[in-house]
């Protein structure tokens, strides 16, 4: 590759680095194959429960109070989140909660603050 790699596609950072054929954002996380051409019909979109795109790095605010499965405490409503990434599969938000810890969250239980 060349000396200058580009920023990141997501929060336009100009810190990305190069791990073998990937290159990794490490104030978004977010990794990419700059060989890949991707287009808009495969980026991964996730919407609020109000309809409201959400990304990466986004600060959400719970709808609904949340059993924590495995546990005796409430996520509860009001409970603002900030999302480290989004994923496919059911619950689409990998995020931190803080008192509670790393959580997976379904986007339908969320608000964009």
């Amino acid at each position: 590759m060349s000396d200058t790699l580009p920023p990141c596609p997501q929060c336009n950072s100009a810190y990305t680095y190069e791990d073998r054929n990937l290159l990794i954002c490490p104030e978004c996380a977010h990794e990419w194959n700059p060989d890949a051409e991707t287009t808009e019909a495969d980026a991964l979109v996730v919407k609020d429960a109000y309809g409201t795109p959400l990304q990466d790095g986004d600060t959400v605010t719970l709808i609904k109070d949340l059993k924590i499965k495995g546990s005796s405490s409430v996520a509860k409503v009001g409970t603002k989140v900030k999302i480290n990434r989004l994923v496919n599969g059911d619950h689409n938000i990998d995020c931190k909660i803080t008192g509670v810890g790393a959580m997976m969250l379904k986007s339908e239980f969320v608000k964009k603050a």
